[in-house]
């Protein structure tokens, strides 16, 4: 501590020290980069703009023509915006501030005295070669405002040297500061490393020796450390750390024994589910099938009653028999669904390729009938094809065309509209119709086997399509839901694998629509 006390006093000071060079250093560079020297080029072009008024005078001297002032006049302006910019760039010298304006004197002197003079005087009465050969006296102030530009380009010059000999001082005490600050870096860390070596490293790799020894097995041995307070703290607690888990270890392999245990039973479980969903599968497809022959038995003979003795009873008898006939009749609708739905993945041909386009179509056409008599319309984008079984998919399309037309709405025709698009490696297919709709609540009710939400009187069925329906998606791999964020009538989706083969390309709908009304 305190080896790092007094490297962290000296790099303190060496840094501090190279903060205030540093910030001199820039002061007096950014000095000489961003004032003297465009200064310097100032001058200079003060010079040259001094030279054009000489020279674009005489020419109009000679010439008369008042264009050849043209160059005259920009050289008093530049002259104007150079001696500004100049004043702004030495604003904090009044010496050189000073310089400045004597050459802005002598300038002007320059053009009073011997220029504006002359140009009036030839506006007056003509070029005149004779005019245009310089006299003593203009030479006399030309000569003064030349020898002015001399004094501030010598002022500037001397200026610029000596910050710029401040910068290189300033420049050779940085390098010393840092080549101080890594020799101190240097010789601290061959110090520390010295240090670490006889204070921590041999002792925690003794330490690490005997933790090495208990991970290999040898719970039983004590581990202690002679190093300084804080290793030999923490080898106690390394020892106690050992204690406990040498005293926690039959636990532990006794907690390993339970859980190979719980894990037999559940898998003993699991198959014994499996098992009995089997049988509970096998029972409602024997029980669906053997019931089919005595209920055709009563059917018929109840049939049979109503055609021979209907009218022949009286009132309350024809009512009775018409009773029975239509419990039977539903009855034997209510097995042959449930009939259906346990067939569903027992009896299989095996997944093909099923265009999805004449699996629509086909389901369609199983309800001309009600489409001519409600003038319902079916409408179909250019479906995809997929994997699966064309009869368990066209009784997909039938069931959620059927439930379309079925609960269509009283003040409108019925419109069915099968759309799909492409959501990563699944098709999602929409069927929107414009019926009456279901509340958001009975969203999930709808696809329980037998679920109703009208009176049978009402609107017909037993209540299974759906649930034949949802167990189809399932069956192909995909999930079947309502979307509630449709305003009027139902929308169903479900979504299935997009087939092997066309995984890697992105399928689009077509604008083509094909229209079954």
């Amino acid at each position: 501590m305190a080896l790092c006390a007094v490297i962290a006093s000296l790099l303190v000071m060496i840094a501090a020290s190279a903060t205030v060079t540093a910030a001199a250093n820039r002061t007096d560079t950014t000095e000489v980069m961003d004032r003297l020297t465009p200064a310097l080029v100032n001058a200079e072009r003060l010079y040259s703009q001094l030279l054009r008024q000489q020279t674009s005078t005489r020419t109009f001297l000679l010439t008369g023509r008042e264009s050849d002032l043209d160059a005259y006049r920009d050289a008093q302006l530049q002259e104007q915006q150079t001696l500004a910019e100049t004043e702004r760039l030495v604003s904090d010298e009044p010496a050189l501030v000073a310089a400045v304006r004597d050459v802005g004197a002598a300038m002007a002197r320059y053009r009073s005295e011997v220029t504006d003079p002359l140009i009036e005087q030839t506006r007056a009465t003509g070029p005149d070669p004779g005019r245009a050969a310089p006299t003593d006296q203009a030479r006399s102030v030309y000569t003064a405002a030349a020898n002015r530009i001399n004094v501030l380009n010598r002022a500037l010059d001397s200026r610029r040297d000596d910050v710029a000999g401040r910068v290189r001082g300033t420049g050779r005490v940085l390098v010393l500061l840092l080549v101080f600050a890594a020799v101190v870096v240097v010789v601290a860390g061959a110090a520390l490393a010295l240090l670490l070596r006889r204070l921590v490293t041999g002792p925690v790799t003794d330490l690490a020796g005997e933790v090495r020894r208990v991970a290999a097995g040898d719970y039983d041995y004590e581990i202690r450390s002679s190093g300084p307070p804080e290793l030999s703290a923490l080898a106690e607690d390394v020892d106690t750390m050992r204690r406990r888990i040498n005293a926690e270890l039959t636990d532990v392999l006794e907690a390993r024994r339970l859980i190979e245990e719980a894990n037999r039973m559940l898998e003993q479980q699991a198959a014994e589910l499996t098992r009995s969903n089997r049988d509970l599968e096998q029972f409602a497809y024997v029980a669906s099938h053997d019931l089919q022959e005595p209920l055709r038995k009563v059917a018929s003979f109840c049939q049979l009653l109503q055609r021979r003795y209907s009218g022949q009873l009286d009132e309350r008898a024809d009512q009775y028999i018409g009773f029975a006939v239509d419990g039977a009749q539903r009855m034997q609708r209510l097995i042959n669904d449930l009939l259906a739905f346990s067939r569903i993945g027992r009896l299989t041909n095996g997944f093909t390729d099923v265009d999805l386009n004449k699996v629509a179509a086909d389901a369609a056409a199983q309800f001309d009938a009600q489409r001519e008599a409600t003038g319902a319309e079916i409408v179909f984008a250019d479906l995809p094809a997929v994997r699966g079984e064309d009869p368990l998919l066209g009784a997909l399309f039938s069931n959620l065309i059927g439930n379309a037309l079925k609960f269509r709405h009283p003040d409108r025709a019925p419109r069915v509209v099968i759309d799909f698009q492409r959501v990563g490696g699944e098709y999602e297919i929409s069927v929107a119709d414009n019926g009456i709709g279901i509340e958001p609540e009975f969203a999930d009710k709808v696809f329980v086997i037998f679920q109703r939400l009208h009176a049978k009187e009402t609107y017909p069925g037993t209540g299974i399509g759906l649930a034949i329906a949802k167990k189809i998606v399932e069956y192909h791999g995909g999930q079947i839901w309502i979307d509630p964020s449709r305003r009027e009538g139902t929308l169903f989706r479900f979504t299935l694998p997009v087939p092997d083969q066309t995984a890697e390309s992105a399928a689009s709908p077509s604008p083509i629509e094909e229209s079954v009304s």
